[in-house]
């Protein structure tokens, strides 16, 4: 089983969503969160901070776990559980692209963000849901 954390960051009523390249195995041009795997001995926590370095340029201060997801097309991409984290506060400025696993980074209202139709995995509309509750 693998071990994926996600960063959903949340600023004034709204979520950064990351359109995944084209070249991605799993979920091609499709709107999904910022993150990846959980390294061998990393914290979830730990790993968090990584990976929103490595892709957006920024290191998340305030988070929290608000749900995790198992991957629903197992036979096409294997077993994985999606750590989603709530981030409410980081530092590094606005969040940019970085490396080649997303062609755009995007601000949606969460409203929005819910409504649209190319969103990597159906489980995520709770969780926006979820985050609208935290404003």
């Amino acid at each position: 089983m693998t071990d994926i954390v996600n960063g959903l960051l949340l600023r004034n009523g709204a979520v950064l969503l990351a359109r995944r390249s084209a070249g991605r195995q799993a979920y091609p041009n499709r709107w999904s969160f910022p993150g990846g795997h959980v390294e061998a001995g990393e914290s979830l926590d730990d790993a968090l901070i990584r990976e929103l370095r490595e892709e957006i340029g920024v290191t998340p201060l305030s988070f929290e776990q608000i749900a995790a997801i198992e991957e629903p097309d197992v036979q096409a991409n294997g077993e994985a559980t999606y750590r989603m984290f709530a981030v409410t506060s980081w530092s590094g400025g606005e969040p940019h692209a970085l490396g080649q696993e997303h062609s755009e980074l995007r601000w949606f209202g969460l409203k929005a963000a819910g409504e649209l139709r190319d969103l990597a995995m159906p489980d995520y509309l709770p969780i926006l849901r979820r985050c609208a509750a935290l404003r």
